[in-house]
């Protein structure tokens, strides 16, 4: 809910009502990532904002909550802040908080009824290929279609039916990093709609990888933009949210029903911490993009990668095949930024002579400054094996990850540090 929306003083007291001077809001994103959702505290004049750490409220009187407030899984005033600011960030009108990504990833798959389907790109987040097919199909909510709609520009029309639903896509993806164009995306689907004379399916966006400090999908034409907020919102690898924005009134409706239905909320202080991280959200990413493209560039330069993938490369033999894409909506100040995310296959043999998947778990064992695990998007630089690790649960798929393959996230150290650590590693193995 958008603060001052309600002309009861106490909830506006609670949460900060926006000052009159501060109406419309200031267009830098910097700026407004120091300030969405964090105006200072009305009651107190606070600049951190308290967080109410609280599971109910004394009403005044039967049936007559005061401002609002009934009960912290239905209302929360450090919640409400961090909904408004991420929908800013995102530029949309509604933020509505869950308790983790995958949670934000049921609820949406909600939207779609048991006669309709999920057209999904076929590289995703393994708990998000989890959730599709062992939970959402067998209880009978719907069908998901997987097919590689950052490929060919005619599989998205093609993949379309008249059950389709939601069209549902990572970009860049986890953790291919494959690279679909938004706005042709959103394009075609009002297109379909408009020959079939149907209802247009709903674009739904992951955008966990970029951030809103990179990429606003609902600017290019989506319907839905989501997040793990546990990776980059957050930053600092010490929560677990998630978070959906939208700017349909009726979808918004629909998904604060299932926050409070279903429970998945986030507790106020993970709200405060990922309120905290948006803060310094610009300058992180400033500096995963420029870490990321350098270890990127590292990789592409050794004669023992078989395979880099990372959006920002635009030439050798490594070149990125939807750069050109990237570079048009991943943008960070008006220049292009492509974050932290890199991956890529050792070739074969190195010192001992291994095969490459011998090799790959060698370097994910053999760093000091990346550790050894899941998850993505925080200050430290990471290392994993998708096929062990996170994307487990799409073995034997046609979405199988190679055991070869290894995902990085660079995070904000020195990049010379992080790639002589990689040398090491590689030289190792």
């Amino acid at each position: 809910m958008v603060a001052g929306a309600y002309s009861v003083g106490v909830r506006g007291a609670m949460i900060g009502d926006m000052p009159h001077d501060m109406d419309h809001a200031p267009d830098a994103f910097d700026t407004r990532a120091v300030h969405a959702g964090a105006e200072p505290d009305a009651l107190t004049g606070a600049v951190s904002p308290p967080i109410y750490q609280t599971s109910t409220y004394a009403q005044d009187g039967v049936g007559r909550p005061r401002g609002g407030y009934e009960y912290s899984r239905s209302q929360n005033p450090t919640r409400e802040r961090l909904e408004r600011a991420v929908a800013d960030l995102e530029g949309g009108r509604h933020g509505i908080a869950f308790a983790s990504g995958s949670a934000a990833t049921a609820a949406i798959a909600q939207l779609a009824a048991t006669d309709e389907e999920i057209l999904v790109g076929d590289d995703v987040y393994g708990g998000t290929f989890r959730y599709f097919e062992r939970v959402h199909r067998p209880a009978g909510a719907g069908e998901a279609r997987y097919v590689d709609l950052a490929g060919h520009p005619d599989a998205l029309w093609e993949g379309l039916n008249e059950r389709t639903r939601l069209v549902w896509l990572e970009t860049p993806s986890n953790p291919l990093l494959k690279v679909t164009d938004i706005a042709a995306s959103a394009e075609i689907l009002r297109e379909r709609a408009a020959q079939a004379g149907g209802a247009r399916p709903l674009l739904v966006i992951d955008n966990t990888f970029a951030s809103p400090a990179l990429q606003r999908p609902l600017e290019l034409g989506a319907d839905i933009v989501f997040h793990s907020a546990t990776k980059y919102l957050g930053g600092h690898s010490d929560t677990v949210l998630g978070i959906a924005v939208t700017s349909d009134d009726a979808v918004a409706a629909r998904l604060r029903f299932l926050q409070n239905a279903m429970g998945g909320v986030p507790g106020p202080f993970d709200c405060f911490l990922v309120l905290r991280g948006l803060r310094t959200l610009p300058l992180r990413m400033a500096r995963h993009s420029a870490n990321g493209l350098a270890v990127a560039r590292f990789l592409a330069s050794r004669t023992d990668i078989a395979s880099v993938s990372y959006p920002g490369l635009d030439l050798g033999d490594h070149a990125h095949p939807r750069a050109a894409v990237a570079a048009r909506q991943m943008r960070l100040g008006g220049e292009p930024a492509f974050g932290g995310m890199v991956s890529f296959v050792p070739a074969s043999g190195g010192a001992h002579g291994r095969s490459a998947a011998e090799r790959a778990v060698a370097i994910c064992e053999s760093t000091r400054l990346f550790a050894l695990a899941e998850s993505l998007g925080g200050v430290e630089s990471l290392i994993e094996l998708p096929a062990a690790m996170t994307h487990m649960s799409v073995a034997s798929s046609p979405l199988a990850v190679d055991p070869a393959l290894v995902r990085l996230s660079v995070g904000i150290e020195a990049a010379d540090d992080l790639i002589a650590d990689l040398a090491q590693a590689l030289d190792r193995a």
